[in-house]
């Protein structure tokens, strides 16, 4: 995912992406200077947090204000915070819910840059669960559709929720589930 520019802690402007992938390594690259990909040494990453996501991720992450929001294989809802165009090692906050596999892809929806929420979708196997939580602080949550009779909607793999006009819109097997004020 590509950041925004960020200020490091010498001044000096940083084009920024992360990622992470099955390892369960999350990287911090300098889109200027990738460094290329070497197979016996590969540590021309700007920054790797080994270990973060410790069962892999098979998702996407999400970003607002500072902060990446990774939903990882059988872990919380985790946001880790970038300081002077470095992630912080440990989440600033976690969900108290784990995200089976594949994890989640989480969403942002937001009234410019407050009152953001976290949205993420949790495959139980059968049906899918529409979460919401206060994004600055993921212990917090907002929503559960599980908790609502009558918003339940099958579950699907891979699916990030969409938020659109006072809405959220999440796809299924065979629809999209729409989920907003009544």
């Amino acid at each position: 995912m590509v950041l925004p520019d960020m200020i490091d802690k010498n001044g000096l402007t940083r084009h920024l992406a992360v990622g992470a992938g099955k390892d369960g390594n999350i990287f911090l690259v300098d889109r200027d200077n990738m460094g290329k990909w070497n197979s016996s040494n590969n540590n021309n990453a700007y920054q790797v947090i080994a270990g973060a996501l410790n069962n892999g991720e098979w998702a996407v992450p999400a970003y607002f204000n500072g902060t990446v929001y990774y939903g990882g294989v059988n872990e919380p809802l985790e946001a880790f915070t970038l300081t002077l165009a470095r992630l912080v090692a440990m989440p600033s906050s976690s969900s108290a819910e784990s995200y089976n596999y594949p994890g989640s892809s989480p969403s942002i929806s937001a009234n410019g840059t407050s009152n953001a929420i976290v949205w993420a979708v949790q495959n139980t196997g059968s049906l899918g669960v529409l979460r919401a939580y206060d994004a600055t602080n993921l212990g917090t949550e907002l929503y559960n559709s599980s908790t609502t009779p009558g918003d339940s909607f099958s579950d699907n793999k891979f699916i990030t929720p969409t938020i659109a006009n006072g809405k959220v819109y999440v796809g299924t097997p065979s629809s999209v589930a729409v989920f907003g004020l009544k």
